[in-house]
């Protein structure tokens, strides 16, 4: 072989070789070590979240108790009255039908009256001479009356169509709409010259105020029906008010439902709890609320970070990945109680085992890497 020869196979040999080298070092994978953790004991208390409202516990509407239009009102929302108290007065709009009627009735009982009077005073005069017998008198005397009496029920009824009550019945006239409670005036949706209907069995009537005890308060809101289940009455829960930041009220629950109703594809439950005010608040009608609801509490129990659970894509069953020398083990294990970042362990693994935490590897693995 000449010279020329031996120097070209060298020259490929190397070539070959340092090819070998750099694939070599190219195809080599760094292992990569995984950072661990073990489980600990931890307190999880799973909680639930209610949206709603703060209203006052007793709330009375006020109602006309005849017909009309508002002459005047006395107060304004936010007033504290009294039972007895003058809210607003009523002018009657008499109904000509009924109006008609009533002059009718006094027509015919002055006509009544008028022959029974003359009737009763014939009847006397005869009587006082012993022309017609006592019994005879005694009936005139009766029709008399009885005649006189109509008179002025049918006069009272025609005053009280024209007015609205009559002379006789003083500060308990109908016009005048007084409170039946005593309170806050939380809302006065009248006003001067507003029509109102009078409360009967046929008609709810026009609410003239609506009277509210404002030391008095409750939560009202709705839970899902999945978390209804687990609430009970006499629960203290804490209530956050819109208007109020950073300030939670405490309240005791006190009703749910029995019946829910369907909300946007979800049946909700109606709840109810007694909330504690503070003095140093003035919490008002309608502030918008959440109330935070404590449905399950565990107390140092062994627990592990929900990152750490993997599920089997077959099963569904969760699982975790211990360290066993220098591999990982796959390792299924039950759970207990969620607060959404921690978990209860009940079975799987135990307080010494070390845990694999998911692409979180080690520092000197992330500097090999880079």
């Amino acid at each position: 072989m000449s010279k020329r020869a031996k120097i070209i196979l060298g020259i490929i040999a190397i070539l070959f070789i340092a090819a070998l080298i750099w694939f070599g070092k190219k195809n080599k994978k760094s292992i990569v070590e995984y950072e661990t953790e073990k489980p600990f004991k931890s307190t999880i208390v799973k909680k639930t979240v209610a949206t709603g409202k703060v209203i006052p516990l007793e709330e009375v509407e006020i109602k006309p108790q005849i017909s009309g239009i508002i002459d005047k009102v006395f107060l304004e929302e936010g007033a504290i009255v009294k039972a007895g108290d003058l809210i607003a007065t009523v002018r009657v709009v008499p109904n000509i039908q009924s109006l008609n009627s009533a002059k009718g009735r006094v027509k015919n009982s002055t006509l009544s009256f008028n022959n029974a009077k003359n009737t009763y005073n014939r009847t006397k005069g005869l009587f006082d001479k012993g022309v017609v017998s006592r019994q005879d008198f005694e009936t005139a005397e009766l029709s008399y009356n009885n005649a006189k009496v109509n008179l002025e029920n049918a006069q009272s009824d025609l005053e009280i169509i024209q007015k609205g009550s009559t002379a006789g019945n003083g500060s308990t006239a109908n016009t005048n709409i007084r409170a039946t409670a005593s309170g806050m005036v939380v809302e006065i949706p009248v006003k001067k010259g507003y029509q109102v209907i009078q409360s009967n069995n046929f008609n709810a009537g026009t609410t003239i105020a609506t009277i509210a005890d404002m030391t008095k308060m409750i939560f009202e809101g709705k839970v899902d029906e999945s978390e209804v289940g687990k609430l009970i009455n006499g629960t203290v829960i804490e209530v956050s008010l819109g208007a109020i930041e950073n300030k939670k009220f405490p309240a005791k629950l006190n009703f749910i439902a029995p019946k829910g109703t369907e909300e946007g594809g979800a049946v909700q439950f109606k709840i109810k709890a007694d909330v504690t005010l503070d003095s140093n608040y003035f919490i008002r009608a309608g502030y918008s609320a959440n109330a935070d609801i404590v449905l399950e509490k565990k107390d140092s129990v062994l627990s592990i970070k929900e990152a750490l659970l993997r599920f089997d894509r077959k099963t569904e069953e969760p699982y975790v990945e211990i360290k066993v020398g220098d591999k990982f083990e796959k390792r299924e294990v039950k759970l207990g109680t969620s607060d959404g970042v921690n978990v209860e362990l009940l079975s799987g693994i135990t307080k010494d085992d070390e845990i694999k935490i998911w692409n979180k590897a080690s520092k000197d693995d992330k500097k090999d890497n880079n």
